[in-house]
């Protein structure tokens, strides 16, 4: 990842890019890849508020569009011109959420090239304190053979993060919890994984693969679900409002609740949301169980980046009907671990190629980025102080009445969940580094 040097940049272009308001730092990265999809189906998806929130749901925790100025050239976007209003976030409530308000256009170039640059607009609303402004940012996108293409990414921001937590403010300043390798990272693996729905030529040989078509495509669908359900319920967004517990120790947990009403997707009730940040001296976290693969979709190059589906070896009898769908994946910007409890009797109309939006899901997880940026060894990129950022996130159906009120026993037990889990990962990362 290249960061934009603003002395040189000043010399070479005077007038540059006006003044910058007093108060906010600039961070600005440009990264590029070459990833699986045609230029035509990345400008829908970047110029789709639903798509572009789907595909970058760890990144995106809410885009809207406000306005189209132009739909451009009938088909292939060429001149629109959009008014957007987008949160990116970060997979942890200790580190506040950006809003950006901006004008969003999509321009075919001379070279053939297809330029999709975002500039701010939130001189033209007003606002009594600017957190975040979005300085010209966007992506160039030139086509390459066998339907890949090669995208060149540039985050370009003004901010004020003087509230980021501790722990997260090396990741945060340096570019790499916001900039454009998260974004080039995160596009890299969405296209595998779009490819994976695709594909045709699955091999039949393999215990557990699912080869129907329909089937997989129901299975992939719900799992970027439950994706997109952990992700905007584990980072502090405005749209939060997070309690702090207190005399939890070292690791704040922070929880929330939400009320599910008429979502067929999530179990009426009240949802209890809890979650947790804190620091490992580990740069991979592994941390297994006693579970039977029942089946599994490899969806990327990396051997880690799958859904599964899981049955877990328990005595209790009241967990027979239940299993667990599980994603996992891994890019350059961190990785992640996502589950939540299904019904067998929702996941075989799911494996059939049923329709996966009415099962009820009630996702947990786990979260992994980097501690900060480190030096290049010969090729090698390693983290910050050779640690982890790790985020522990669960929800939990407190009250099956919507309407019910939160008691302090299921704060408590949550706390106690969060807090054994924490404890039991540091365990297992300590015996692993040092057996001593």
């Amino acid at each position: 990842m290249e960061t934009l040097n603003e002395e040189e940049y000043a010399r070479m272009f005077p007038r540059g890019l006006g003044p910058k308001q007093y108060g906010l730092r600039s961070e600005a990265s440009r990264d590029s890849a070459v990833v699986i999809m045609t230029h035509a189906n990345l400008v829908e998806i970047l110029m789709d508020a639903n798509q572009y929130a789907a595909v970058f749901s760890n990144i995106v925790s809410r885009a809207v569009t406000l306005e189209v100025l132009s739909t451009g050239v009938a088909g292939n976007y060429n001149g629109a011109l959009q008014v957007m209003s987008v949160e990116f976030q970060v997979p942890s409530p200790l580190v506040p959420t950006r809003e950006s308000y901006f004008v969003r256009y999509c321009k075919q170039n001379a070279d053939g090239t297809w330029a999709v640059v975002d500039v701010s607009l939130d001189s033209l609303r007003p606002s009594p304190v600017l957190k975040c402004r979005r300085r010209p940012s966007g992506c160039l996108i030139r086509e390459m053979p066998n339907g890949y293409s090669k995208v060149t990414w540039v985050e370009h921001v003004e901010v004020d993060d003087r509230s980021v937590h501790n722990i997260y403010r090396l990741l945060v300043n340096s570019g790499l919890a916001f900039g454009a390798r998260r974004w080039v990272g995160t596009l890299d693996r969405q296209c595998e994984r779009l490819a994976s729905v695709m594909a045709s030529n699955i091999p039949t040989s393999d215990i557990g693969v699912i080869t129907s078509s329909e089937g997989r495509k129901s299975m992939l669908k719900l799992a970027e679900r439950m994706v997109v359900s952990f992700c905007g319920g584990v980072t502090a967004s405005v749209a939060h409002q997070w309690t702090t517990l207190s005399g939890s120790g070292a690791e704040d947990v922070r929880v929330m609740t939400r009320k599910s009403v008429d979502d067929p997707g999530r179990p009426p009730g009240i949802v209890l949301n809890a979650a947790t940040s804190f620091w490992l001296p580990w740069d991979i976290l592994s941390n297994g169980g006693i579970v039977q693969e029942m089946a599994h979709i490899a969806n990327g190059r990396d051997q880690g980046n799958c859904v599964s589906l899981l049955r877990v070896n328990s005595s209790n009898s009241n967990q027979s009907n239940m299993l667990i769908l599980q994603e996992s994946c891994t890019d350059a910007s961190g990785s992640y671990v996502i589950y939540a409890p299904v019904d067998v009797v929702a996941m075989n109309v799911v494996l059939n190629g049923g329709d996966p939006d009415y099962v009820a899901l009630l996702p947990s997880g786990f979260a992994i980025l980097p501690d900060g940026p480190a030096a290049h060894d010969g090729g090698g990129v390693g983290v910050g102080s050779g640690g982890s950022l790790l985020t522990v996130a669960f929800q939990i159906l407190v009250d099956s009445v919507p309407t019910a009120k939160l008691s302090l026993g299921s704060v408590a037990t949550v706390n106690s969940l969060i807090a054994c889990t924490v404890e039991r990962i540091k365990a297992a990362v300590s015996g692993e580094s040092n057996p001593q």
